[in-house]
Parts: C-alpha cells; structure tokens; sequence
C-alpha cells in the first residue's frame, strides 16, 4: 500500500477537512501520531502539534513530553503541551483514570479551538483501535452506534487513520526511518483494551485466522446500517419528546406502546447518561406512582403522573420539586412555600395578595409540580376568560429580564395553576359552591436549593 496515497485519499472520500484548514495533531510520542505527523507533514498539511502530559508514567511521563517538543525542529512547527493532574482530577470527579485523561484531553483540545488554534483535532486511532472499540462496546453491552466503532469525523475531531492497521503503520515507520516512543503501560493487561489486544483477539485468530480482516468488514456495513437505523429513530424521537426549556418531557402512554420498547427506552434516554443495563428500570418508572426517579450520572427522570420528565441533577440548571399532599414546606432556590388548609368561611382580608394563592381544594389534585417557568406555558390569568401565555403576561406586567429568571409556576396535571407570586389561575380560584381552601403562601429567598 502506498501509504501517503491512500492517506490524501481517505481525506478526500470521507470530506475531513480542507486543504487550507489549520490541524492540531494529538501526538503522544508512540508510533501511530508520529506516522500521522509524517503523513500530515508529506502531504504539506498546515498543522501545529499538541501533546497531553498527564503525569501518571512518571519520568517516563517527561521523556515522551521532551521526544515531542523535539519534533519540532525535525517539521518546523509549534508544539504545544497541556500538562494535568490526572491522578487528582480523577478522585474528585469519582471517575476512572482512562476518563479522567480522556475528558482533560478533549476539553483541552476545545480550548484550543475556541482559541483559534486550530480547526480541527486529528488524533492517531487505527483500525486495530476501531476493532477492539467495536468489541469492547459489544461486551459491555451498547446499542448499534457502539459497534458500528468510531466514526471518522465527529464535529471538529477527526480520525483518518481508522482505514489501516498497525502493522503497516508499523512498516511504514521502520521503512522511513522515523523514531517513536514506547508507553509501558500499553503492555499492561490491566487495561482493557490491552486485554482484548494482547488476550482475546489473538485466541480468537486461533479459531478464525481471518477474524480481524472479517471484523474490519463488519465496521463499515455497521456503519451504513447505523445510519439507517438512526434516521428512524430520529423521525420517532420527534413524535415522543417535548422539549420545555432544559427539560424534556416523554409521554407515558405513547412510550408504552413503542416498539420495540427497550431500544426505543435506550435511544430517548441514552443521551442523558444512561446506561444499557438502567433500560429495565426506566421501563418499570411507567407503572409506578408519581415522584419515582431514575438517575444517571447526569439527569434523572422523575415520574410525574401521565409523563416522565427529564432534568439536569444540578438544581441550578433546572429544578422539578415534586410536592405531595402532605407537604407543608417547601424550601427552593427562589423562596418557600407554605401549604395549609382552612374553611372557606374563614379567609380574611390578610390572604389576599399575589404572594397568596387561594386555591379550591376540591378541585386540586396532588401531587404538584414546582418549576421554573417555560417559553410556551400559558395560563388562565384570575379574571381573564382567555388563556395567555406566560412570556406574555410578564411582559405586560413589565417583570425586568432578572427577575424573569426568579419567576417559578405550580403546576397540576400539566396545568399551570399558579405563576407564583403574580396571578393565580382562574379555574382553580375559590367559587360560591367551595368549602375548603388550600392556601400556599409565597415568601422570595429561600435557602438556596433545599427542597425539604
């Protein structure tokens, strides 16, 4: 194989990117990124090398930094060098090293981008990579995005090694005489790659000597048939999600009757940090109760009678407080709310006020919904006949863009009852033929995020 032709080639085919476009090479030190130098380099690329530092090797962790900052003379480009404390950022984000490095790595490498650094990362993954990729994902168990491998091109990182295998990258390096590093640690089998590279996959040639070749077939009909699939999964995705601000909401009865359900369930959700194997559980969360949640690493998905809400954890981003019947307090980020009951008889002059909601206890059914407001929310304002939109009735009432964002709704049954502090609505208020009031008082300021 002319390896420099099928490069610029694969380029081409798959649109990478453009000659004039600015790449930054991830370059390790190891042979793969420096063969994908020395192509970039021979095809007269304008590139500018980045190298990861992550310090876990040690001095051999320094070595690899100083053989890269040396490659500079030998191309006549930048180098540039992200150093991090992998070992430290993996404990305080309670996840494994292999993540730790991999999300350090990208979000360095968007920095750069946004900084005009470059427009395009190209890292150095091969076809032996996407294979043990596709294996590894089949193990673990993943939909058909996970063992149709990795893709090529994935917004501005690009890949456009995956079409060779190591051995003629290998080949190719010996034949030019380049000069590379070795990472101990990539013949450790603590790693699982290393144990599908060094293990099983050559267990698996003793069975079948054609396994990879035939494996490396299968990556691009997976992928063709991936991309089938994911047009018609997006066509139902449009039928079954609605988006409201930064939540989503999924109807429960219209998942229910999706087929075939579990696939359904892991392409809705799986985009939130949801595992495979968390499928069964949001599947039981339609017959349960209200205020039953799932969570991910990420989101949780709350039960809310006919619905399944989908919110970020963190309460500042967006905020589901489900308030059942018994519920007398609850304590928000923007304020408290006080629940009672007392006899119609007895409302006085001192429960009047937007900063009071008197309610038909008769006609409330809990539990409640306590949330931000939404682009699309209307409402029945008290003393209006016509339903009115949310943005529109704070318009009206000149609400300054601050406190838009302070501004929280009640909700029942997907109905707003009350935009809290402003208006109640008109079909919940207290009529001639009413006997008990339920009164939720509204005091701004809470605790800062407590929801009691």
């Amino acid at each position: 194989m002319d390896l420099v032709q099928a490069f610029t080639d694969v380029i081409a085919k798959e649109r990478l990117f453009a000659r004039e476009d600015k790449l930054l090479l991830a370059v390790s030190g190891g042979l793969d990124s420096v063969v994908l130098t020395e192509l970039c380099h021979r095809c007269g690329f304008d590139f500018v090398i980045v190298h990861c530092n992550f310090r876990l090797r040690g001095v051999e962790s320094q070595r690899d930094e100083e053989f890269v900052k040396g490659m500079s003379a030998r191309y006549g480009r930048e180098v540039r060098v992200g150093g991090f404390e992998t070992a430290e950022y993996a404990a305080d984000k309670k996840v494994s090293i292999q993540v730790a490095a991999r999300e350090q790595r990208y979000q360095w490498f968007e920095g750069l981008i946004r900084e005009g650094v470059g427009r395009y990362v190209l890292t150095a993954h091969h076809l032996d990579d996407n294979i043990e990729t596709m294996l590894m994902h089949f193990f673990k168990g993943t939909g058909i995005a996970g063992i149709r491998g990795i893709l090529p091109k994935q917004g501005n990182i690009v890949r456009p090694l995956l079409f060779v295998r190591k051995e003629e990258l290998r080949a190719f390096a010996v034949a030019e005489g380049l000069e590379w590093v070795e990472d101990s640690s990539n013949e450790s089998d603590k790693y699982t790659r290393n144990f599908f590279r060094h293990q099983l996959i050559p267990l698996v040639e003793q069975a079948y000597p054609a396994a990879l070749s035939n494996l490396a077939d299968n990556l691009g009909r997976f992928r063709e048939t991936e991309a089938v699939y994911r047009q018609a999964i997006e066509e139902r995705k449009k039928k079954l999600l609605e988006y409201r601000g930064n939540e989503v909401h999924v109807p429960v009865e219209k998942l229910r009757k999706a087929e075939p359900l579990a696939t359904m369930v892991y392409e809705l959700f799986g985009g939130f940090g949801f595992s495979p194997q968390q499928v069964g559980e949001v599947i039981d969360l339609l017959d349960c109760p209200s205020g039953k949640y799932v969570r991910s690493r990420t989101h949780r998905i709350l039960k809310n009678r006919n619905w399944l809400i989908v919110t970020p954890l963190l309460e500042m981003d967006a905020a589901n407080i489900l308030i059942e019947e018994n519920r007398t307090v609850v304590d928000y980020r923007d304020g408290v709310l006080r629940l009672g009951r007392l006899e119609a008889a007895t409302v006085g002059a001192l429960d009047q006020g937007p900063d009071v909601a008197l309610l038909d206890a008769g006609s409330i059914v809990f539990p409640l919904l306590l949330r931000r407001w939404a682009p699309g929310d209307y409402f029945y304002p008290l003393g209006l006949r016509k339903k009115k939109k949310v943005a529109r009735f704070l318009i009206d009432a000149k609400v300054s863009v601050a406190d838009k964002e302070k501004v929280w709704v009640l909700e029942m049954d997907k109905k707003i009852i009350w935009v809290i502090g402003r208006r109640i609505d008109d079909r919940w208020k207290v009529g001639l033929g009413c006997r008990t009031v339920l009164r939720i008082a509204f005091t701004r300021g809470g605790a800062g995020g407590s929801v009691g």
